[in-house]
């Protein structure tokens, strides 16, 4: 049988024995952090495919929810939309039909380039809080 041992850096040890009993509280502001950058970006591509004549209701109705535990106990959080329209229609019906088009109606992809274009962005806010928040404790 093969036997694979690592070790981890002293530095990133400290770090993580630092946070404590402060693990969720920390985590909950790194995704928050995080979730605010892609929140930001997702709004202003779907401002810049929406026409003049919009009414702002699905800019509106763009939020993050809460920082919630994951099935395996994993802490996430969501961008998505409040629901439903002043009309009664669904608003995540509207994003899709923008992210992907309809029958004489091209797509115009706000989702899935936010996800790509704020990657990098998002991973360097989140290590960024992060490193501040264990700078406090």
């Amino acid at each position: 049988m093969a036997k694979c041992t690592y070790k981890l850096p002293e530095d990133f040890l400290k770090k993580i024995s630092a946070l404590g009993s402060h693990m969720d509280e920390v985590s909950e502001k790194v995704l928050q952090a995080g979730g605010e950058v892609v929140l930001q970006k997702t709004r202003s591509n779907l401002n810049s495919v929406l026409s003049g004549q919009s009414s702002g209701e699905l800019v509106s109705a763009l939020g993050l929810s809460g920082v919630r535990l994951d099935r395996e106990g994993n802490p996430n959080i969501k961008l998505g939309f409040d629901e439903p329209r002043k009309d009664g229609s669904s608003n995540a019906m509207v994003a899709n039909i923008l992210e992907y088009g309809k029958y004489n109606q091209p797509a115009r992809p706000f989702l899935k380039p936010a996800k790509s274009q704020s990657k990098s962005q998002c991973i360097d806010t989140m290590v960024d809080t992060l490193e501040k928040e264990i700078k406090k404790l």
